[in-house]
C-alpha cells in the first residue's frame, strides 16, 4: 500500500473527521510531529511553535515523506494523541470549540502543546513523535487580531455597511524570486485599496492580518491581488482573484440585526466554473456576526491558493 494510501485511510477514521484541537469538520492539515489532524485555523497557530514542535503539511497540496506519513500511523490519529495531550485539564479549563477566537486558539495550542498543561502530572511522554516535556521553548510570539492592526474604512457617502477580510495564510504560491517570492496582497473595492504586510521568502505566508473596506450601494465584486514585492524593480504579479460579496450582503440584509439569532447558516457562494472557489462557501452567523470562510485558487498563475474570512459589519 502506498504511503498516500495509508495517509487517506488514517484521514478517514471516524476520530479524524474533525479538528484534533477545536474539532471543526473536515480537516484538511496535519502535524505529523504530533500526529494530528488540524483545521485551517488551528494549523496557523501550529505553524508560529516551530516545527521542533508542531510541523505543518496540507493532506492534498503538500509532499510528505515515507518517515512523516509513518509518524502519523503510529500515533495512530486524533484519538490516540488527545488520549496523552487532554488527559486532564485544570480547573477552569475546557476543550476548544470550532467557533473559538484566534486568541482562544494560540492560548489553548500552546497550552496543549508547548508547555503540555492537560497531561496527567505523572505522565511523561515518550513517543519519539511527540515533543517531551523538557524540550518545550519559551513562549513565542503568536500573530493574531489584536497584533494587527485593522486598517479603518476610507469613508465612502452613502455605505451600507463595512467589510472586514482576515487574509489568513497562502499555500503553494509562484516562485518569482530565483527560489521563493516575498508576497503580499492587496484587496480592492472601488477606489478603496489595502494591503497586508510582505512576507519574506515565503512561498506559504502565514498572515492572520485584517484589512478593511467600506460597501458602497453600487457595490461589486472585492478584487484581490497577490503581488512579490521587490526593492529595485516592479512589483509582480502572482496571481489574482474575485470574491463575490452579494451572497453575503444579500443573506445580511435578509437577517436584520444578526445578533438576535444563534448560530446558524444563512447563505451560501457555490463554486463554479467561472470564480476562483476552492468549495462552496458558506456564510454563517458566528457569535452574532455575518462571516464567510473562503477559499481561492488564485488565477492567471501557474499555483497558489489563498484562505481568507469576511466579516460584514454594519454601519
Amino acid at each position: 500500500m502506498s504511503g498516500k494510501k495509508k495517509l487517506k485511510d488514517l484521514l478517514h477514521q471516524s476520530d479524524n473527521r474533525t479538528c484534533a484541537d477545536c474539532g471543526a469538520p473536515d480537516p484538511k492539515w496535519a502535524s505529523p510531529t504530533i500526529g494530528v489532524f488540524l483545521c485551517l485555523k488551528c494549523c496557523g497557530v501550529h505553524r508560529t511553535l516551530g516545527p521542533n514542535i508542531s510541523k505543518v503539511l496540507s493532506v492534498t497540496l503538500d509532499e510528505w515523506t515515507d518517515e512523516e506519513i509513518d509518524a502519523m500511523i503510529e500515533v495512530g490519529g486524533n484519538s490516540s494523541a488527545n488520549s496523552i495531550y487532554e488527559a486532564h485539564f485544570p480547573d477552569g479549563v475546557s476543550k476548544l470549540g470550532p467557533d473559538a477566537s484566534h486568541e482562544q486558539r494560540a492560548r489553548y495550542i500552546r497550552s496543549k502543546y508547548e508547555h503540555q498543561d492537560f497531561l496527567k502530572p505523572s505522565l511523561k511522554i515518550s513517543s519519539n513523535n511527540a515533543p517531551s516535556a523538557s524540550s518545550a521553548k519559551e513562549p513565542v510570539n503568536v500573530p493574531s487580531a489584536s497584533s494587527n492592526p485593522v486598517q479603518k474604512p476610507v469613508c465612502v457617502e452613502g455605505a451600507i455597511g463595512n467589510l472586514k477580510i482576515t487574509i489568513l495564510q497562502g499555500a503553494n504560491l509562484a516562485v518569482r524570486d530565483m527560489l521563493s517570492s516575498d508576497p503580499y496582497i492587496v484587496v480592492s473595492l472601488g477606489e478603496q485599496k489595502a494591503q497586508t504586510t510582505v512576507q519574506k521568502s515565503n512561498l506559504n505566508p502565514i498572515w492572520n492580518e485584517d484589512l478593511m473596506l467600506s460597501v458602497p450601494e453600487d457595490y461589486g465584486p472585492v478584487k484581490l491581488q497577490v503581488f512579490d514585492y521587490d526593492t529595485f524593480s516592479a512589483d509582480d504579479i502572482m496571481g489574482e482573484a474575485e470574491i463575490d460579496i452579494q451572497p453575503m450582503l444579500t443573506s445580511a440584509m435578509a437577517y436584520g440585526d444578526a445578533s438576535q439569532f444563534g448560530d446558524m447558516q444563512i447563505g451560501k457562494w457555490l463554486k463554479s466554473h467561472d470564480n476562483a472557489l476552492l468549495e462552496d462557501s458558506t456564510v454563517n452567523i458566528v457569535d452574532g456576526k455575518i462571516k464567510q470562510e473562503v477559499s481561492l485558487q488564485l488565477q492567471n498563475v501557474e499555483s497558489g491558493i489563498i484562505y481568507l474570512e469576511v466579516e460584514f459589519i454594519p454601519p
